[in-house]
């Protein structure tokens, strides 16, 4: 069984609703909060003809970490989400902390085997993934003891394919169950407690998990968003991976702001272009391979 507490002298406590009081973010799930109390009804996230405003991506948020209350997560334990960029993906990675728990960002292009190995080395509880990729991870989630439930994302239409029979029977929970659960408090966090365990590309070596503070991760959102100058106003457009630093912070430091960030999955440069002009984006972050790219394509006149 997990200690959860409802509040706490010690540290700050995340709460399923934003405190009125509630102006500055100290932990990361508040960086949602403090804008969803301000602009409500602002969009926070667009992907394809899709969008969410503030107040909605904070209760989906709410919910996944009563969710995982449920489940019987306890503080400091693991969530890995091994998911391209989709309006899930974020969810879960403000809803574990915001439960007292740690996303772990999966590279979506990586092979089930190096997925077996980062859910061993850093000892995840809860996956979540979509039912597709948990059929590629059937066998080697047999060699991830620490591993106690696998929540699925759902299609559109609501009807999820068979869904393979797992090591030791292990349970498998729909994305809309978790999130029908009753509101729970999380456990109690402070701003020095983990809120993430991103891993390195392992070109030299195995992966390696760098640890990241609720601290370090708002004082980061803060940092960037200051001196990018950014506003509610923007339009920030994720490209990267969101396993990235640079990635995740495009997240965070349009969520600081108040602005909109447009999920992509992109195969072309020419498909980032596209969406930089349809969305009307006032901010992107790449590598210098796809700025290049970029460079070279025929930009729309204007």
């Amino acid at each position: 069984m997990c200690d959860t507490f409802s509040a706490s002298s010690a540290g700050w406590v995340v709460r399923a609703r934003p405190l009125p009081f509630m102006t500055e973010s100290i932990l990361l799930p508040q960086l949602i909060a403090v804008s969803a109390a301000r602009r409500p009804q602002a969009l926070a996230l667009t992907m394809g003809g899709d969008s969410m405003s503030y107040a909605e991506l904070a209760d989906a948020v709410a919910r996944f970490s009563s969710g995982l209350i449920s489940l019987g997560l306890c503080r400091g334990e693991r969530v890995a989400i091994y998911l391209e960029k989709r309006f899930e993906t974020v969810i879960a990675s403000f809803g574990a902390p915001a439960a007292g728990g740690v996303f772990v960002p999966v590279n979506p292009l990586l092979k089930p085997e190096q997925v077996a190995f980062i859910l061993q080395d850093c000892n995840v509880r809860v996956l979540l993934t979509s039912p597709d990729r948990l059929a590629l991870l059937r066998d080697t989630l047999a060699h991830c003891p620490d591993l106690r439930h696998v929540v699925v994302t759902e299609p559109a239409t609501g009807r999820l394919p068979d869904l393979p029979a797992l090591h030791h029977a292990l349970p498998v929970v729909r994305w809309s169950q978790l999130l029908d659960n009753p509101p729970a408090p999380g456990h109690r966090v402070i701003d020095t407690d983990m809120a993430a365990i991103l891993y390195t590309s392992g070109s030299t070596g195995k992966p390696k998990g760098v640890v990241l503070s609720h601290r370090n991760m708002v004082a980061g959102a803060k940092s960037v968003a200051s001196y990018l100058e950014n506003t509610s106003d923007d339009t920030l457009l994720a490209a990267l991976p969101l396993s990235f630093d640079a990635g995740f912070s495009q997240l965070t430091t349009a969520f600081h702001a108040g602005a909109r960030v447009v999920l992509l999955n992109y195969l072309m440069p020419r498909d980032v272009l596209k969406a930089m002009e349809r969305e009307k984006v006032t901010g992107l972050t790449a590598v210098p391979p796809l700025y290049i790219q970029l460079t070279q394509l025929q930009w729309p006149a204007g």
